[in-house]
């Protein structure tokens, strides 16, 4: 718990704007300029005369889902930002200093999960075509992937995974905090939760007596929106007042279904896993969820992984979306097949739990060095 201000040397945060050319005209209209922050460690304006000086390693924190970078950058009361953080572990010499960058992939729909997706937009290629070039070209840093890494919590752990495994071109080493992985658990037991949100806006109210279930029930697709999906998400984002968690949830995995299949001729552009109304699971929908599965994915990346000079994973053993479960999976699987990495578990939930960085950090620093 940090309650004053540091005495040492914090280095500095800087705002960049960033133009897209890949986020432009994405499906929900959200905007393709973005304020991306980059915190510069101390010690990085000597000696920068005339594009001269120290060149640094460059991590990408990948925030969790509901968040953008500056969530991360921003004053907290109680506990250090990600810049505060790193220049503590700088001045306690456990962490090499290196260059952070917060990028702003925030959505319509709360968020997405750093993968390229019809139905949210190219945010893998957003991420390795144009802003690591970008920050390249911006920062001095050392540009090339055995110097560059990632890392995030949650959805952003997610991100770190699926990048280590699909774009190892462009990343050295990866650490993935409590993401996403064993779909089976971590979705697929929430939502019931969502259905129920969603059966809030079903265009006709529910009247008690017999029903012929057959009959009345809605007579779209399979995986088709019957509207009740549209009208939650307009009714969402013209609220004014507080949003409840369950009104998070059921937008969280919505977000999941633009993510992990899409679908350009389907309403809002994405399918659904489960029947609207009964609740069933539609199983060739479900098997399309599966193949984003970092636990499934891992013999088919097994080259791209074993590449990777590291690979972090750690996880809460009472993480309340049952993550650690995946985690442990995948820690399985990595070493079945050979794939060198670091697994660690701590006492702790998925909350909170950003005093994780304090051992990523400095183990990316070193292993990126």
């Amino acid at each position: 718990m940090t309650l004053k201000r540091a005495r040492w040397s914090s280095g500095r945060v800087v705002t960049l704007e960033h133009v897209s050319d890949l986020l432009r005209g994405n499906p929900w209209g959200d905007p393709h300029v973005r304020a991306v922050d980059v915190w510069l460690p101390p010690g990085y304006d000597q000696g920068a005369g005339r594009g001269r000086g120290k060149r640094y390693p460059v991590l990408f924190d990948l925030v969790g889902y509901a968040g953008a970078g500056k969530s991360h950058t921003n004053w907290r009361n109680f506990e250090e930002n990600v810049p505060e953080r790193a220049a503590r572990l700088v001045h306690e010499r456990r962490m090499a200093p290196c260059i952070i960058v917060f990028p702003d992939c925030f959505t319509a729909l709360g968020g997405n999960q750093y993968v390229n997706s019809s139905a949210l937009g190219p945010y893998a290629d957003y991420l390795t075509r144009e802003l690591v070039p970008w920050v390249d070209r911006e920062f001095r840093t050392l540009d090339s992937r055995d110097h560059r890494g990632c890392f995030g919590k949650s959805s952003g752990g997610y991100g770190a995974i699926i990048h280590g495994m699909k774009y190892a071109r462009c990343w050295g080493a990866i650490a993935d905090h409590s993401g996403d992985a064993y779909f089976d658990f971590v979705y697929r037991a929430d939502w019931p939760n969502t259905l129920d949100e969603l059966a809030k806006y079903q265009r006709r109210p529910r009247r008690a007596g017999p029903k012929n279930v057959t009959r009345d029930q809605p007579s779209a697709p399979a995986g088709h929106d019957d509207g009740r999906v549209r009208r939650f998400l307009e009714r969402l984002w013209k609220k004014q007042g507080k949003v409840s968690s369950q009104e998070v949830n059921c937008l969280m995995n919505l977000a999941m279904a633009a993510t992990y299949d899409p679908d350009p001729q389907a309403p809002n552009g994405f399918l659904l896993p489960f029947d609207l109304e009964t609740g069933e699971l539609i199983e060739r929908r479900w098997k399309q969820w599966l193949t984003h599965d970092p636990i499934h994915l891992v013999r088919r990346y097994r080259a791209n992984l074993a590449s990777l000079r590291g690979i972090y994973i750690d996880c809460g053993w009472r993480d309340q979306y049952r993550i650690h479960y995946g985690c442990r999976i995948l820690s399985k699987r990595l070493t079945a097949a050979g794939v060198q990495h670091r697994y660690e578990e701590f006492d702790d939930t998925h909350s909170g739990i950003d005093y994780r960085m304090d051992v990523s950090l400095p183990w990316l620093s070193r292993v990126l060095g």
